[in-house]
């Protein structure tokens, strides 16, 4: 049976998802100019909004979706499996005038608090024992917490430039948010989430090829020792040097690669891998 999965239509989680879908080798340019339904590799994927989306996988009737952690936890779907996509990354916070006095969340007792997340705030404000008048909203929420109609706000942060410029700050953080990929047991995406997850591995990581003097190898290994170890293979014409390949992680390369060419390295070339299956 063919695989139904709900990709967002619009905004960022979008643009972050089909280039992870693009990474993954899924031909997302069908989407462009032809309608909001493809059918990719076995996959039939169907652009819509992800509420409607968690509606749907909730209802069984697609059987995985690109989310973000907020709508998890607002429809309920932390019982399904998500696997992390590493994008997207924002922290769901409860936000306060930064005048009005209140240092913690339990301040807000019998606040009016405003949020595009009303079951998901009444749930984490109930489990902490503080009453408050939870506000659904569809819009921006800061300027009605600058404006004294409400008295805090849980939304998303990204950078808090937005909060800082309404003079708003943070009382809370309720949940790190990104995007995932929620899905059910079934069987016809085990080829999707393969490939996600070797795409999503592979930003992480670099092939690394360079020479080095053989009597320094193990000092190299020291350094950079590989998902198992290093691929070493002869130079024609050196018996002093040898090449070296190696995959390790990119912030790792980045910051000790003066200790390898203090090891004597050199060639040394780092490439993205388009993949990576352990």
């Amino acid at each position: 049976m063919t695989a139904r999965v709900a990709v967002p239509s619009r905004g960022r989680l979008r643009d972050d998802v089909m280039a992870l879908l693009d990474l993954a080798g899924y031909r997302t340019s069908a989407f462009r100019g032809t309608g909001a339904r493809a059918l990719l590799d076995g996959v039939e994927f169907i652009e819509m909004r992800p509420r409607d989306a968690a509606a749907w996988l909730s209802a069984g009737r697609v059987d995985a979706a690109f989310l973000s952690t907020d709508i998890v936890l607002e429809e309920g779907l932390e019982a399904y499996a998500a696997v992390p996509l590493g994008v997207s990354q924002s922290d769901l916070v409860v936000a306060s005038r930064d005048d009005d006095g209140r240092t913690s969340v339990e301040d807000l007792a019998g606040a009016v608090v405003a949020t595009h997340l009303p079951r998901a705030t009444a749930a984490w404000f109930g489990a902490r024992g503080v009453d408050v008048a939870v506000v659904a909203m569809g819009g921006a929420l800061e300027g009605v917490c600058a404006a004294g109609m409400a008295d805090a706000i849980v939304d998303l942060r990204q950078t808090g430039t937005s909060l800082s410029q309404n003079r708003l700050r943070a009382l809370a953080t309720i949940a790190p948010c990104e995007a995932l990929f929620v899905h059910s047991e079934q069987g016809a995406l085990s080829d999707l989430a393969l490939r996600l997850g070797a795409a999503i591995d592979a930003r992480r990581q670099r092939y690394v090829m360079l020479h080095i003097p053989r009597a320094r190898l193990d000092e190299l290994v020291g350094i950079f020792p590989g998902l198992a170890s290093p691929t070493v293979l002869p130079l024609a014409g050196r018996d002093d040097l040898v090449a070296v390949h190696l995959v390790v992680e990119a912030s790792t390369f980045w910051s000790r690669l003066g200790e390898v060419r203090a090891a004597g390295a050199s060639g040394i070339v780092a490439l993205a891998p388009e993949a990576l299956l352990r």
